[in-house]
């Protein structure tokens, strides 16, 4: 006799939206779905609480196979993306050294700073060197670039590696402009022929660089730089194809240098939406192959977001930033070393950097699946989001006279540089949070003697008003910390806690992380019988600054007391925003913090009272 199976699913019958979402509104009782559950984004759209098939019925991005126009899918038919490494050394000889060694550790592409290029320094720099397997990508000042393909093809010929050399020269004659607000150069499309015409038998070279990633270390939101790199990429494809160059042997040539934010799926929807926009980009210049849509893409970790105190944190958010682009099929990483705000990286946390690109690979063998994202209900309709969002910027900014002409202006560094002021006023109303500097502190952490580097461009550039702000998110928090580090005395603040059990610890931990933030010495407590007992204890142990921790109920009558027993011995806080606020700031009490409290500028004020 046949037993008969039953499928799983068949215990759970479908549930359309309309039952869902009856469920849900009857769960919130009045609150509004769209203030509760609905989530506004920087980049202009909302996203939802959940999403279902119905969500992507109709998206072309569902159509296309991977390695097939438009390349959402991506550009290849396999995920193995390469492993870059930075080398900093700025000797030739240094270099090489460190190349060698660290092509023995797993890396298969190597980023070059070279200041005087010449035939002899690339084969110092390249001795050694299999260009059949390692992709190498040279940077230089943009002035310096065509002596520097001249020298670099040079050697490639006489290694006869025109046919396997993978790699790329970053000629990026607009970074003064964005970095420093310097003038724009009048000679780009000419310095840019004459290197398209150097390198033309060299098959596997991009020498036209889109530097976005310097939009992403500004502090730039995702749309931003999407919209903003398809502009600069269009740029090139107008200004090469209006002086006779044909479209093919132009788009082949521009690499793509992005950076990677912390917004895990929505980076993966934007490397996504970038190759769907730029193919279809490349497309209305009617190149003769389709292969020249393809977006080459290298990806690196973001600087904006790292960290001076807790600078390990910095290897959470570099990780997932990476998993963001392998994930979304780009052709190479770098990840930035953990320690780069405050000294240049050692061989320590380059070796970690490398190791957490091979912990996708060798452990969660990221590179053996092919868009894994797609198909996602979630996914595919924040690709399509995202795309309408950059595509507007991008339209924006060809009707406005192209990337460059703004750029020229200071337009496209004051967008950028508004961001970075938005989002450092979110940093400092905890609206986004880096942990271990706005949020949750290690309150014991002293870093100042760490600091071996402070940031600057390093050439001695005298930035202009239209330059690209650079501070990263964390450096208003860091500036208090170090204030306190370097001041006499290092204030102590005190946690009164009395009264309800539940309501005086949750207060007494927000309170802790909220002062821990300054970098002052946190004395906690378990609770006290009396206001005088603790006010006492508080008194004893020199503090500077009392915090009462208590429920609103209770602040009524234990907050006038404390601040009365007090007598201007110390600062008098009172942890959260209670009903009797107003009667209390009547008796003098003028210091309350709270969930909507400007975190930074209320520790900015006692910095000011406290620090000697």
């Amino acid at each position: 006799m046949t037993e008969k199976k039953e499928k799983l699913f068949d215990q759970f019958p479908p549930v359309s939206y309309e039952e869902w979402r009856a469920k849900v509104d009857a769960d919130l009782k009045g609150v509004p779905f769209e203030k509760k559950l609905v989530w506004r984004t920087n980049e202009g759209f909302n996203v939802q609480p959940m999403y279902r098939i119905e969500d992507i019925e109709g998206l072309k991005t569902t159509d296309s196979l991977p390695g097939e126009y438009p390349y959402v899918r991506g550009t290849r038919t396999d995920n193995n993306w390469l492993t870059r490494q930075e080398i900093i050394a700025k000797d030739p000889v240094e270099a090489n050294k460190v190349a060698l060694d660290v092509l023995t550790k797993g890396v298969n592409s190597l980023g070059f700073t070279v200041e005087e290029p010449s035939l002899e320094v690339i084969e110092t720099l390249l001795k050694g060197i299999n260009l059949a397997e390692v992709e190498i990508n040279l940077n230089t000042c943009p002035k310096k670039a065509v002596a520097l393909a001249k020298a670099l093809v040079e050697y490639i010929k006489k290694e006869k590696a025109e046919e396997t050399f993978r790699g790329s020269i970053d000629f990026n004659p607009i970074r003064p402009t964005l970095r420093y607000g310097q003038e724009l150069s009048t000679d780009i499309v000419e310095q840019a022929k004459e290197i398209l015409d150097i390198v033309k038998d060299v098959k596997s070279i991009q020498v036209l660089a889109v530097g976005s990633v310097m939009l992403n270390t500004s502090g730039a939101y995702i749309y931003q730089e999407l919209g903003y790199a398809l502009a600069w990429g269009a740029e090139w494809l107008t200004l090469l194809t209006d002086a006779g160059l044909k479209v093919d042997d132009i788009a082949k040539r521009i690499k793509f240098n992005m950076g990677i934010s912390p917004n895990y799926f929505m980076e993966i929807a934007k490397f996504r939406a970038a190759r769907m926009l730029w193919a279809q980009i490349v497309e209305q210049y009617k190149p003769e192959c389709k292969c020249a849509c393809k977006m080459m893409v290298h990806a690196a970790t973001s600087k904006f977001n790292q960290s001076i105190f807790d600078a390990h944190v910095n290897l959470l958010r570099s990780q997932t930033e990476t998993m963001s682009a392998a994930l979304a099929g780009v052709d190479s990483i770098t990840v930035v070393p953990f320690d780069t705000p405050y000294k240049t990286p050692d061989a320590f946390s380059e070796r970690i950097a490398r190791n957490q690109q091979f912990l996708l690979k060798e452990e969660s063998h990221l590179d053996k699946v092919v868009d894994p994202a797609g198909g996602s209900y979630y996914v595919e309709t924040l690709t399509v989001s995202l795309a309408q969002e950059g595509w507007k910027l991008f339209l924006d900014v060809e009707d406005k006279g192209g990337f460059f002409k703004l750029a020229g202006e200071g337009v496209i560094q004051a967008a950028v540089n508004e961001s970075n002021k938005k989002r450092h006023a979110d940093m400092a109303r905890r609206k986004e949070i880096l942990l271990g500097t706005n949020q949750f502190p290690n309150f014991t952490e002293m870093a100042a003697q760490k600091i071996e580097k402070t940031e600057s461009c390093g050439c001695g550039c005298e930035k202009t008003e239209k330059a690209l702000c650079n501070d990263r998110q964390a450096s208003d928090f860091e500036a208090l910390r170090l204030a306190t580090e370097h001041a006499s005395n290092r204030p102590k603040v005190f946690m009164l806690t009395i009264g309800n059990l539940a309501m005086r610890l949750a207060r007494a931990q927000f309170s802790s992380n909220f002062f821990g933030c300054a970098g002052y010495e946190i004395i906690d407590n378990i609770g006290f019988d009396t206001v005088q007992a603790g006010i006492d204890a508080a008194m004893e142990k020199n503090a500077d600054l009392v915090v009462l921790c208590s429920s609103d109920d209770e602040y009524a009558t234990f907050a006038p007391e404390a601040f009365e027993l007090l007598a201007g011995r110390a600062e008098f806080v009172v942890a959260g925003a209670p009903a009797c606020m107003e009667e209390l700031q009547s008796k003098g009490i003028t210091n309350f913090i709270h969930i909507r409290s400007n975190v930074l500028e209320t520790l900015q004020a006692f910095n000011a009272k406290l620090l000697k």
